[in-house]
């Protein structure tokens, strides 16, 4: 009767520990979503600001070339 309480015992402790790990890797995922989230948003302005920047050379087309 030992042997399969201990059995028992292990079994709702590897639970226990994969309930930890799951909640770890739960919260990380979201930590790492949002990083994502604000990088493309700092992607998305860059681009703009590059588009805005690079308007006025547009315009002059191919007029700087000799």
């Amino acid at each position: 009767m030992l042997w399969p309480m201990i059995a028992v015992a292990l079994g709702f402790l590897g639970l226990a520990v994969l309930g930890v790990l799951a909640v770890r890797v739960f919260v990380e995922v979201r930590r790492l979503a949002r990083q994502v989230g604000q990088t493309s948003e700092r992607i998305q302005r860059a681009a703009e600001d590059l588009e805005r920047a690079a308007a006025p050379l547009a315009a002059r087309g191919g007029r700087a070339k000799g």
